[in-house]
């Protein structure tokens, strides 16, 4: 049985003490860093509790189980795709989602750009960047981030907000922090060449958003904490 929404407060409630803390501790402002509650796996009650709760947007890893949600929901609604996107999904995701995060190569971009032209939508968009050099993880690479920055201001449909990265899995928690370190630098590296403002940077999740926010994370994209494992049928 999915969690209550007595149970998802009392969690949001320790997430949200968590930011609180990490911003202090860093010298940064209070509600410096959003939450993204993400609600892959789950029923679309989990984006319904995040909506009532005032968190007015969700991340989704897939492109297909978020489009089964968004009838449910509140039509209000944001929805970010956090996950890998193939081209052949970029229609509906430039047609249905509020913002993509996961744009990791130039064939991506063009894609959203043909869709979002064609539904006269500015799209907002993260470039992934790999910054832990992790070959299990999705994201173009730190050498290749000036390429793919210089192809995604290109798509006029396209609006530049950020970039996002996801640490390698690694019990030393150094391991995260220096990932999110480079992808700070790399965001302005990118800033000074491209003379442009990149606010965004989409690091840190349940187990590792203290060193993301110790970084520059402006959004930590939190699951497990919030809504707990899927164990249920």
């Amino acid at each position: 049985m999915f969690i209550s929404y007595q149970e998802f407060e009392e969690n949001l409630s320790r997430v949200q003490a968590s930011i609180l803390a990490a911003e202090q501790k860093s010298g940064r402002l209070a509600g410096s860093v959003r939450l993204l509650p993400v609600t892959k796996n789950h029923p679309v009650d989990a984006a319904l509790y995040a909506f009532r709760s005032g968190l007015k947007s969700v991340g989704e890893n897939r492109v297909q189980e978020a489009l089964s949600k968004m009838d449910d929901a509140d039509s209000a609604m944001g929805w970010e795709l956090i996950g890998p996107l193939q081209s052949n999904k970029a229609k509906k995701v430039a047609e249905c989602f509020d913002r993509v995060q996961s744009v990791d190569r130039a064939k991506v971009a063009k894609a959203l750009q043909r869709y979002a032209s064609e539904a006269e939508r500015n799209l907002g968009v993260l470039l992934q960047i790999n910054a832990g050099a992790d070959p299990n993880k999705s994201g173009a690479s730190l050498e290749e981030a000036s390429a793919l920055m210089e192809c995604a201001l290109g798509q006029s449909n396209l609006k530049i907000d950020g970039l996002m990265t996801i640490a390698p899995l690694d019990d030393d928690p150094a391991v995260a922090r220096a990932c999110f370190a480079a992808l700070r630098k790399c965001r302005d590296r990118l800033e000074a060449s491209f003379g442009v403002i990149l606010p965004e940077l989409s690091m840190g999740m349940s187990g590792d958003m203290e060193a993301a926010i110790q970084e520059g994370s402006t959004m930590v994209r939190v699951g497990t904490a919030l809504y707990g494992k899927r164990d249920y049928a």
